[in-house]
This record gives structure tokens, sequence and C-alpha cells, in this order.
């Protein structure tokens, strides 16, 4: 007995449409791949195409395997392993085309047609934006329409018919799936357990910070986080989102030194005016979450924590997008008494570094009595003397502040502030690096600020007798404008720039586009991205629903009322109507149209009086009106009357023009 082969149960046709789905499904993965694996997955579908179309033979079985074999030795050496989810994304796509490459039987098709809808899942660890969804539903909606093709016998169903379908279902299932989204119980982290190396390429506020890293960080407009105020919004010199701090500088680079993590968080007195806001934090796989400075601790989210630095923290890298709404005092008194651990820590500078910064600072000390003169003497040398605030500065040596401050003097803000906090510490006074983002962009169509990594910003903090740790922004004095009004309008005469931060000519146009779609993304963002355990047990509370198991119960529920509906509506779909209720709907239609022209069926008129009477009235509507009489009295009276005598009636009716 003869073996089937794929072309005795799949057409032409029908495997045109699957490559052609299969290549849509992985278009969107091309770009992250490596060059040779996005031209192998190009080559793949392109000889699987030329094989249908010419009926050449599949590649023999050592062949793919070879290809299988060097895809995996090929994968290991752009990734360095084979495991995880970029790397197993990759392997996962060269698969799919190797296995349209060795498609013989059904069994092959199905696995191709399901494994397009676990490779559409993958796309959500590249990006999770509202495009993505879109792009997703499309997708989805063409691999059920081929679903419904490849499952069907004989000759291909017609294109508009198994799309619509397949739409049809998808559309079906979208209650379901968000009742699915809103009840089903939330775990916090990302979905994937695995090794989770997905956003690995993610850029923003680092561990450490040397002169060029956030010069280098503000070429890019990256999101970091959006910001919704309530009640209050805070001037530009109050809006600095606290992120990682540092007390520990080596000569090039300032990090946190780890001795003042085992220093208990410091008091704080918080004083009025509160501001209360709501934040959407993007991943940046870090532990900082970027709080208005600084953040009462009473409000801070579940499973953070304040650091010694009063760093608002997670206890995790944070790699989704999380949601939070926090109060925030601009006016406080931070650590009124300093621990001796915490002074020296912040006191300390490497040796043999700088000496010409140190010897200013000795001159400093001599002349002025106390930290807060010094402080001011330091940032009138910085607003008199010729300093540049540049994009664009010049390399430094090995005794880099000596060389800022007495050479180059052009720099960005971790070049002021790193020169300020080593002069302070020099001179006596405990310094330290804080970093994180300054200002934001307003969204006037949604009232709230997008802050980007062209906002990243160092400033310092020196603790003073009887007031705490104390903001100081070198970078004010040499460019306020910076601090008032925003990078780009700082520099926008600099001609330093990138070209999304320029202002003026034709670039309103294109500002004001990206105020729309940062309109909707924040919305896309808060609504669905953001909604984690913490957002989805407040919204229960709202509608009464204390714990898990109320969610539970409430979900299934709720699943099986939906169903049980969207069940009941296909079972009366395909329950043919009855000729009488067709008769009546379509006899209904009739009147309607004669009523245009001003002619009313009376009462108690029947079909066959009121056809009459239309002759005698209306003679040129006379004949049309009189054959859809009779034919709707044989649909109403007669048995067996048939479909076709329903389909004639519409025809006659649609004839009749008012």
């Amino acid at each position: 007995m003869k073996a089937a082969t794929l072309s005795d149960y799949l057409n032409q046709v029908s495997l045109l449409r699957l490559i052609a789905v299969l290549a849509l499904v992985l278009v969107v993965h091309l770009p992250s791949l490596p060059t040779w694996e996005a031209v192998l997955v190009v080559a793949g579908l392109g000889w699987r195409l030329l094989i249908a179309l010419r009926q050449w033979q599949l590649p023999p079985a050592w062949l793919r395997t070879s290809i299988a074999v060097l895809s995996l030795v090929g994968i290991y050496a752009s990734y360095g392993r084979i495991h995880g989810q970029v790397p197993g994304i990759a392997l996962l796509m060269i698969m799919s085309v190797l296995k349209l490459l060795e498609m013989r039987s059904r069994r092959d098709v199905m696995v191709t047609v399901f494994l397009m809808y676990f490779i559409l899942l993958t796309h959500f660890l590249n990006s999770q934006e509202i495009w993505t969804a879109g792009y997703l539903l499309v997708c989805a909606s063409a691999i059920t329409a081929l679903l419904i093709d490849v499952n069907h016998p004989g000759e291909a169903l017609p294109l508009k018919k198994i799309l619509a379908s397949g739409s049809k279902m998808v559309a079906i299932s979208l209650p379901v799936t968000l009742l699915f989204f809103l009840l089903f119980p939330r775990i916090p982290g990302p979905l994937w357990g695995i090794p989770s190396d997905a956003g690995a390429s993610l850029t923003g506020m680092s561990n450490e910070m040397a002169p060029g890293d956030i010069s280098n960080l503000i070429m890019s407009d990256r999101h970091a986080f959006s910001v919704k105020f309530f009640d209050r919004e805070p001037p530009p010199r109050e809006r600095y989102w606290r992120g990682p701090v540092f007390d520990s500088f080596d000569g090039r680079a300032w990090k946190s030194s780890g001795i003042s993590q085992r220093v208990q968080t410091p008091d704080v007195e918080l004083l009025p005016p509160a501001v209360r806001y709501e934040i959407i934090v993007e991943p940046h796989r870090g532990p900082w979450m970027f709080a208005l400075d600084i953040p009462d601790p009473a409000t801070r989210p579940d499973k953070s924590f304040i650091a010694s630095e009063y760093q608002l923290m997670k206890g995790r890298d944070v790699i989704t997008r999380e949601l939070h709404v926090l109060i925030s005092h601009p006016n406080h008194i931070l650590q009124k008494e300093l621990p001796d651990l915490t002074r020296r820590v912040n006191l300390s500078l490497p040796r043999d570094f700088n000496p010409r910064t140190v010897a200013l600072a000795r001159q400093l000390q001599a002349e002025h009595a106390t930290p807060e003169a010094i402080v001011q003497a330091t940032l009138r040398m910085f607003r008199q003397e010729p300093f540049v605030y540049t994009l664009q500065p010049p390399p430094l040596g090995r005794n880099s502040v000596d060389d800022f401050l007495f050479k180059t003097r052009r720099g960005f803000c971790e070049h002021y502030s790193s020169a300020f906090t080593f002069l302070m510490r020099a001179a006596g006074i405990p310094t330290r690096v804080v970093t994180g983002y300054q200002g934001g962009e307003r969204n006037e169509l949604g009232d709230f600020f997008r802050v980007t990594d062209a906002d990243a910003h160092a400033w310092s903090e020196v603790w003073l007798e009887g007031k705490g740790w104390v903001r100081v922004d070198p970078t004010a004095a040499v460019a306020p404008n910076r601090i008032e009004l925003g990078l780009s309008e700082a520099m926008q005469d600099s001609g330093e720039l990138p070209s999304f931060l320029q202002r003026g000519g034709l670039n309103w146009i294109r500002d004001n586009l990206t105020t729309q779609w940062d309109w909707m993304n924040t919305q896309w963002n808060r609504w669905v991205l953001a909604y984690g355990p913490e957002v989805q047990m407040d919204l229960m509370r709202r509608i009464g629903i204390e714990d898990w198991r109320g969610m539970i119960i409430a979900l299934t529920v709720s699943a099986s009322l939906i169903l049980g509906i969207i069940g009941l509506l296909l079972l009366r779909q395909f329950t043919p109507a009855r000729n009488q209720e067709v008769a009546v709907r379509l006899w209904a239609q009739l009147q309607k149209r004669l009523l245009r022209a001003g002619i009313a069926q009376r009462p108690a008129e029947g079909a066959g009086s009121f056809a009459d009477r239309v002759a005698l009235e209306t003679p040129e509507l006379g004949d049309a009106v009189r054959r859809a009489a009779t034919i709707y009295q044989q649909l109403r009276y007669l048995e067996g009357a048939t479909p076709a005598l329903q389909e004639e009636l519409a025809r006659a009716i649609k004839a009749i023009r008012s």
C-alpha cells in the first residue's frame, strides 16, 4: 500500500499560505538575531518556497542534520550558551525553518502550526509595546485561519473566508482573555521563570560613575519612567529623582563602598509640603526605583526598602514595568547625626591623586571658617570662572579632577559632581555623589511627565552640622538652564544635542506625534504592563474581593458565565431560522421601502389585498409587489417552503425602488 504523502492532504495553495504565515511570525525576530542566523532563516524560507513552486525534492536527512548541528554550534558561539531566553528563541527559529524543510506528513504540518503559536508568545520577551499587541493579534488570526485551512480536505478554502473565520475565533476569545488578565492571580516578577536574560541589552543607570558615563547615556531617548502628580506639582528645581549613591572614589570612577550599607537607615525629618504621585518605572535591570528626593518610608512599595543613603531599593533587579503610588518630601532634614563610620567613608580619598585639587581645598579651608562658606566659594568658582557645560568634554588623564579643574574646564554633570565631591572631601566636608534623573518633559495630553535617559543627571550631597545631608548641584552654577528648563533648552545652541532633543523647524511635527504616542504608551503601561500583584489586589478590594480565594471563585463563576453565553450565541448562529420568521422580517423591509413613497399597509389588510391596492394606486409598482406578496404567502402559510424561496423573496424586495 502506498504511503500517504504531504500532497495527499495539503494542497499547494495551503502550503504556500503556511510558508507565508511562518514568515510573518518570524520576521519581527530577525533584527535581534546574529546576521548569520537571520540570513539562514530567510534562506530556509526561500528554499522551501522554491521547493513548493518548482516541485523539487526536500533536502536529505544528512543535510538537515548538518545544518542543525552547525546552527547549534553557531548559537553557542554567538551567545556563549544554548540555554536561556535569547539563545533559546534563536534556536527555536532555526528549528521551525528546518521543520518546514522536512515536512512530509500531517503530523509535521500540525507541529509547525502549533509551533507558530509558541513562537508568537516569545515576541513579548523583546517588546511589550502597543504595536506588539496589535501585531500578535494579527498573527494569531492568521495562524488560526491557517489551522482551519489545513484541516479542510480537498481544495483550499477561499482566503477571505478563512481569514474571516480566524479573526472571528480570536475575537470570541478576547472576553475570556480579558477576564483571565484581570482576575487570574498575578505572580511577582516576570512570567518566564527560566534564566532571565530578556532585556539584557537594556541601558540605564549603572552601579558606578566615571567621566563620560552620563554624557553617553543621554544620547539615548529610552523611556526611564513616567510620573503623574496628584496634588502639587513640584517646580523643576525640586524634581530630582534619586538613584544610585556613591561614596567611594578610586581615582577614576565613583562606586558604592558597601561599608555604608551595613549602617542602619538614617533618621529623617520630613517637612511639608508633601508631594503625592504615581510612577511607572521601566525595566532597567537594576535595584533602584527612582523616587522623588526623598520618599516617605511609610509609602514604600511591598518588597522594597530604604537603603542607608536613602535610596528606594527593590529586593531584586527591576526587570518588569512597575506602577507605584508614592509620597515624597522635597523639604527634609536627613541624618542630623552622622555616625563615625559614615563620616570616615564620605571623607576618604585615594592617595597620590589630584594634588592640585588637594592644595586648593586647603586654601579654601584657610580662607573660610565654615563648611557652608567653602561650599559657596566653590560654587562661585564654577559660576564666575570660564567653565563650560558640554556633551563633548576632552579626555582626562590619571589625575582627572586636576585636569578638569585646572586645564580643560569643560565637562558634563558627572565631571562637575565628581570634582566638587573630591574637593569638598579634601576640605574636610563629608560629601557623596548622587546619580539619577532631573526634570522630565510634560505631556500635555495626559498631564504627566516623561523622564528618559536624556534626563540622567549627577549631583552631590554635603553633610552640614545641624542640617544633615544637603543637596548641592554644581551643574546649576555653570548651566542653571539645565535645571530650570531641561537639557534641550540649556544646550540648544551648542550644536551637540542629538536630533531627538533638538527643537524648532520641522521638529514640531515629530514632537507632536511623540506627545500623542507617549500618551497612548503611558496608558498602555499603566493599565496593562504595570498590572502586577499590588495593582490587582487594589482593584479587587475596590470591588469587594479581599483574597486569592475570592478571586478564584469570581474567576470561575465569570468564566463559566461568559463561556455559557458564547456557547449559546454559537448554537443560535447554527440554528436555521424558520421560514415564517424570515418571511416576516423580509416583508417588514418591503413595508419600509413602500413607506418612503407614502404607501402604508393598513392594520387589517392582508398581503394580497395590500398588493392589489398598491397596483391600483401605483401601477408601476404593482407587478413587483404582487410577486413579493405571493412568495411571502407561500413562506408563511404553505408547507414545504424552502430556503430558495427566502432568497427569491429577498431579491423581489430589492427590486422594488421607492
